[in-house]
């Protein structure tokens, strides 16, 4: 989530010199040996992009040094060398070093430093990398730069997006900031679980695992029982002692499924109550006309969701290619609810929305990017009634080849809702009284316009991970029923694909126009993920061919090779824990997990802001009136960005730690007993175990294993005993017993009941050549075994 600032500022706020020259205010360090048209060095590399990494792209770094012809291809070989010895990995389109910060950001400010300065933090930050680094904020005077402006000012519980900067003073945090704009002021409340105390009053116990044990006052307990889960605000700090609290709202018990999540919503500053004006400029809003619209509502659009879907933003419709000069093509029509027609660029819903990035999905209930208002009732294609749309009429060769594409701005009206099953039903020859008189005018040519789409696919050949989602069902009180793997059936594969094409003639479409816009970009592996993955794969007798130019096909014949065998799983985890994560940028760099040179989401305005601004820049380049995209939001593209994709990210990870956390309660109540797993997860410190049956998973500390000497091998992902030569290695079927649950950290730890496994053979020559460097490890008697996360 990296970008190049339209700006030269260096650490101290002051318009650099020469290149390698620090200003007044920074240390005394060596200069850069820069050299105007000479390779530097990897050593002056490295550091000229820790110093300015908002010039540490290619074309910058060959700029910056004066390089050309052949110094500029050595260049790039030297850049893939350092990439590929983990020196170096990619962000977007620039490089940082491992560990770096992107030069935008978006923080949370949590503290103050010594001199009362604002220290700020990633807002999200992966979980193997460490703690997160400090960030010391800059505050611009009210004027802003040079006296233009007004400067955005924060406080603390503020969050932030932040152009970063390498730290001049390198006593303090290794980073400073200059504040972009807030992005949301948050009170300075604190969430726990409640205890009463004896005498009245209680105790706030901290669901957070560096939040702070505080004191609540009898007369500001709330009405809270003991159990409950409270949200509070500090009501007085003294010198000495805890804090004391003040309860401003009881969640519920924290046993309930409506606490869990409120967990997560309030750790990752989630916002989910909407601001009066947003309501109300909601609740004003009014049916679209049909300005600058086509009548579409007799073309028998349908839409295919989930069975509990409440908002439908997409339609499909399929039929045969009446050209004569397309024998055996398509036209596939895909309608997109016109989400552009009532949220304005920079309207209270517009703020909201962008706030907020996308909609948060949690098991039973889900925290919208839009109100009810908007995304349950005048944006969803509901069946039956007049609804505006953005529509896109795409054509196909026999062959599954796009040959054209046009957009429409329309209103439509919804020939029927239908869910998967349902149509997978019709079309299995189970039809029902809705489906059965659609089928052969409607579905049969929607499935053989899918057939004929495929071949394209399977010709493009995208990245065909199949790893199975899990899906939580609850009871009536909240807490877990059952978890189930819902089938992957081909009504699924078949809108999957239809909103692909979409999304790639909107790309295509904006391109075409020299419209600003912002793209889905997926960049390739990186160098070093795939040198660990070759090592893997070639403990398993798999090749894996050398070079930077690797494409999704690889990948798909790995796979293939592994399809069947016993290291399948095993294989697949490795695959996709080697890919790189898909964002959001301005600056198109393709889709490689997709195969696509050209992508930009476009098929969900109700639930992602994304597709939105896509939606605008259509409906601004199209000359389709109202609603389009302004200069101001095309200025800012970088800056929305960076934003969502850390808003995806936030949402992704209190999704996941919502389900982690109902899956820890569900099982409180069985500690000792033995469950069926699988090892996913190899690390120095032990074992990560996954339960198949309830997609969880729970650590086997390292000391629990037996009194051997065991080794981690990170080419096998392995640890074994080097005395007995048995261990576990990843994709293991193994069996454990809980040892401990802890629900309100979503936490298992679990014993191993299996024994070891004989390694193989390359895992032993491992341990004869000495090679303990990689991670040794002893259980020592007596240590008390982790908790929690690891």
């Amino acid at each position: 989530m990296s970008r190049i600032p339209r700006e030269r500022t260096n650490p101290a706020g002051k318009r650099p010199g020469k290149i390698g020259r620090a200003g007044k205010d920074a240390p005394a360090v060596e200069p850069l040996n820069i050299v105007h048209g000479a390779l530097p060095s990897r050593e002056v590399i490295l550091r000229f992009i820790a110093d300015h990494p908002q010039k540490a792209s290619k074309r910058e770094l060959a700029k910056a040094f004066g390089l050309k012809g052949d110094n500029r291809v050595e260049l790039k070989h030297m850049l893939q060398e350092l990439e590929q010895e983990g020196m170096l990995q990619k962000n977007r389109k620039s490089l940082i070093r491992p560990g770096a910060l992107p030069p935008v950001t978006v923080l949370d400010i949590t503290t103050r430093d010594k001199d009362g300065d604002l220290i700020g933090r990633p807002a999200e930050w992966p979980e193997d990398q460490g703690v997160a680094p400090a960030v010391a904020i800059r505050q611009q005077s009210p004027a802003g730069r040079q006296g233009k402006g007004k400067a955005p000012v924060a406080g603390l519980g503020d969050r932030i997006l932040a152009k970063i900067f390498p730290a001049v003073d390198r006593g303090g945090p290794a980073y400073t900031a200059r504040i972009i704009k807030v992005i949301d002021r948050r009170r300075g409340a604190s969430m726990g679980v409640f205890r009463t105390a004896p005498g009245g009053g209680g105790r706030l116990l901290p669901i957070e695992r560096r939040g702070e044990e505080m004191v609540i006052d009898p007369e500001f307990t709330g009405g809270a029982t003991d159990g409950d889960l409270v949200e509070v605000e500090i009501a007085r700090l003294g010198r000495f002692g805890l804090p004391r609290a003040k309860v401003l709202s009881v969640v519920g018990s924290v046993g309930s499924e409506k606490a869990i999540s409120m967990i997560a919503i309030h750790a990752h500053g989630i916002p989910h109550v909407f601001p009066p004006a947003v309501i109300a400029e909601a609740e004003a809003a009014k049916p679209a006309s049909m300005s600058h619209r086509e009548d579409w509502r007799d073309v028998p659009l349908i839409t295919i969701d989930p069975a509990d879907a409440k908002d439908h933003d997409d339609a499909v419709y399929a039929e045969l290619d009446p050209s004569p000069d397309n024998p055996g093509g398509v036209v596939v029509t895909v309608a997109i609810a016109d989400v552009s027609w009532y949220v304005r660029p920079n309207s209270p819903l517009d703020r909201e929305a962008l706030k907020r990035g996308n909609s948060v999905y949690f098991p039973d209930r889900v925290v919208p990017m839009l109100p009810e208002r908007i995304s349950n009732d005048l944006c969803s294609l509901k069946e039956g009634v007049d609804r505006p749309a953005l529509a896109v009429r795409m054509s196909f060769s026999g062959e599954g080849r796009k040959i054209g594409h046009i957009f429409h701005r329309i209103m439509m009206k919804s020939a029927a809702k239908l869910s998967y099953q349902q149509a997978q039903a019709a079309i299995d020859g189970k039809p029902d009284d809705q489906t059965g008189p659609m089928l052969e005018p409607i579905l049969k040519p929607l499935w053989h316009a899918y057939e004929v789409m495929k071949r394209g696919r399977d010709r493009r050949q995208p990245l065909e991970l199949d790893m199975p989602e899990r899906k939580i069902l609850l009871k009536s009180n909240g807490t877990v029923d059952r978890v189930v793997v819902p089938p992957r059936l081909d009504a699924h594969k078949l809108i999957e694909e239809m909103m692909i094409q979409a999304n790639v003639c909107a790309a295509e479409t904006l391109e075409k126009k020299r419209q600003p816009l912002i793209y889905r970009i997926h960049d390739g592996p990186t160098l070093a993920k795939q040198e660990i993955l070759r090592e893997f794969l070639a403990t398993l007798s798999i090749s894996l061919a050398k070079g930077g130019n690797m494409r999704a096909n690889n990948f798909n014949g790995i796979l293939a090779k592994a399809d069947g065998t016993p290291h399948q799983t095993m294989v697949s985890e490795m695959v996709l824990r080697s890919q790189s994560q898909a964002i959001y940028g301005p600056e198109n760099i393709g889709h490689f997990g997709l195969n696509l040179m050209k992508y930009a989401h476009f098929t969900s305005p109700i639930r992602r802001y994304a597709d939105l601004i896509v939606h605008r820049a259509l409906v601004g380049s199209l000359g389709f009136g109202e609603g389009g995209i302004t200069p101001d939001e095309e200025a800012a593209l970088d800056d929305i960005a960076a934003e969502i994709s850390t808003f995806e990210r936030r949402a992704m990870a209190a999704e996941r730690e919502t389900v982690d956390r109902l899956i820890a309660h569900h099982l409180s109540g069985r500690v000792g007993e033995e469950f069926a797993g699988r090892v996913s997860g190899v690390t120095k410190s032990g074992l990560f175990v996954s339960l198949p049956d309830y997609g969880a998973d729970g650590f086997v500390p390292i000391s629990t294993l037996g009194s051997d000497y065991f080794i981690y091998d990170e080419a096998h992902q392995a640890l074994s005993g080097e005395r007995t030569g048995l261990g576990y290695r990843l994709g293991d079927s193994v069996t454990v017993k809980l040892a401990e649950a802890i629900p309100l950290a979503g936490a298992l730890r679990f014993e191993m009941i299996s024994e070891g496994r004989e390694m193989p053979a390359a895992v032993r020559s491992f341990h004869k050549a000495g090679r303990r460097d990689r991670g040794q490890v002893r259980k020592k008697p007596g240590t008390r075994p982790p908790r929690g996360r690891h």
